[in-house]
């Protein structure tokens, strides 16, 4: 998609409802019957009657527009291949999670990256995500890719100083290479430069070192340095398992977020992923209570992605909590489907559940996560809003769909009943990338074809993978056991 060559002005004429954004309160209000134009991929004017005369215009009536939503924490080109197999995989050996072992032993290779990344981008986009932080590895076409798909992107190649295995599984062991960590590194900066060269414009870098307990204390420290000095934000797995914690307190005497502390990589551009086994979670009966503060007083952000954890029984003890904190929380989708709308829910419900509080946090909390949450963690004030000056990136819902109504309170009835069924255009820089809920940028069925061969091809290697030689089927058998009728 080229930028743009002359200011074609669009308005967004007799919207129904809107969701706009208060500079004043620092907060999405709702408001009714108004008009929104942009022009040359920026927000022009907000309110009744546009008084301009736009070349094109886009009917509002039975409508509600809302900013395109900011995902800060997504793996598109790995977590696709595994639907259909790790739903309900995880080692109890592990304290449930799947990470470590089982899930590992079914990635693809080769053309399955591109293919998985284009079926978690066009998800993304159906799902009205405008923004997102891919934290990948560097595989050939990524980039190109990525712009073509139409979204606004933040590229992190992720690296390492180490890797997980198990020869026995229940024993986390690593296998430590610094050099290659290095390596990697600098290719992470070389393919961050390339993103912000990309002639989209729409590709910005970010630096994402894979977790705290793969990552040396060295590679971490120059990681951030080098992030703080291009400007751009920097993220990293934290907190996200019983296994990492005990791991840390084993070997430090300090939990996750604490060692990342004494480190000094908790920094307002810091994006934590997760950060659920903090020091007063339920299940670690550990003896601070520390880690909520350290975030908080250090202003990094924690990406919640709610859905990978539940299906392991794992909750973050709770979303409201921490927000009552003073932490920036923002959402991701970290696993398929990348369904931002589906996770919103998810977040939600589970805070609710884990506080035992309906009052723990509300649907207008989980929305400014989904957006301003997410552009603040960025360091960005264009995004994730409807206002003049700020990106047009926006995302129109067809308010007369079954799931909207009856049609009291367009959130609630998206995040809670419609979600993306009722997602209709998504406009993102100015350009219409969603149309009648069709993606207008990627073949989503050829992605998709190619993805299921991949899928099967990567399955028929597991018990090379395996550290115990299984088949795909006896690591994750199918829900029903199968049936043969005679002929």
């Amino acid at each position: 998609m080229e930028r743009h060559l002359a200011l074609v002005t669009t308005c967004l004429r007799k919207i129904d409802w809107a969701a706009v954004w208060d500079e004043s309160s620092k907060s999405h209000r709702y408001a009714r019957d108004i008009d929104i134009a942009f022009a040359g991929g920026t927000i022009t004017y907000v309110g009744p009657r546009y008084p301009g005369s736009p070349d094109r215009v886009i009917e509002g009536a039975g409508r509600f527009v809302m900013p395109g939503l900011v995902n800060v924490h997504a793996h598109p080109q790995v977590q696709p291949i595994f639907k259909g197999i790790i739903e309900e995989l995880g080692n109890p050996r592990f304290y449930m999670s799947g990470m470590y072992d089982v899930k590992r032993v079914f990635r693809g290779t080769g053309e399955a990256s591109l293919a998985a990344a284009a079926v978690g981008y066009g998800e993304l986009l159906l799902s009205g995500v405008t923004t997102v932080a891919d934290q990948s590895g560097n595989y050939p076409g990524w980039l190109d890719q990525f712009a073509a798909s139409g979204l606004r992107g933040y590229a992190g190649r992720t690296y390492s100083s180490a890797s997980w295995y198990t020869d026995n599984g229940h024993e986390l062991k690593y296998r430590w290479d610094e050099t290659a960590g290095r390596r990697d590194f600098e290719d992470a900066v070389r393919l961050g430069e390339a993103a912000e060269r990309h002639p989209c414009g729409r590709l910005s870098a970010m630096l994402a070192p894979d977790s705290l307990d793969t990552g040396s204390e060295e590679l971490l420290r120059d990681s951030l340095a080098e992030a703080e000095r291009r400007g751009w934000p920097f993220t990293v797995h934290c907190a996200e398992s019983v296994i990492e914690f005990n791991e840390f307190t084993r070997k430090t005497g300090l939990t996750p977020v604490q060692w990342a502390s004494s480190l000094g990589l908790l920094r307002p551009r810091t994006i934590l992923g997760h950060c659920i086994f903090v020091d007063s979670h339920s299940w670690l009966h550990w003896h601070t209570r520390n880690d909520i503060r350290l975030i908080a007083e250090s202003n990094a952000c924690v990406a919640h992605c709610p859905n990978t954890f539940a299906r392991y029984g794992q909750a973050l003890e709770d979303f409201g909590s921490y927000r009552r904190a003073g932490i920036n929380m923002a959402l991701g989708t970290d696993t398929f489907p990348h369904n931002m709308l589906e996770e919103m829910r998810l977040a939600a419900i589970v805070a609710r559940l884990a506080a035992e509080d309906i009052a723990a946090v509300s649907t207008g909390d989980i929305f400014h996560a989904a957006t301003v949450g997410g552009a603040d963690a960025l360091g960005r004030r264009d995004i994730g809003r409807i206002a003049v000056g700020a990106k047009a990136d926006l995302v129109v819902v067809d308010a007369t769909s079954i799931g909207m109504r009856p049609m009291r309170d367009p959130l609630r009835s998206l995040i809670y009943t419609a979600a993306d069924r009722a997602v209709s255009t998504v406009i993102i820089d100015g350009e219409i990338v969603v149309e009648n809920g069709r993606v207008l940028t990627l073949d989503l069925d050829a992605a998709i074809n190619t993805l299921e061969e991949a899928q099967r091809r990567a399955e028929a290697t597991v018990p090379e993978r395996d550290y115990a030689g299984r088949g795909g089927t006896d690591i994750s058998p199918l829900s029903l056991k199968s049936i043969e009728f005679d002929a």
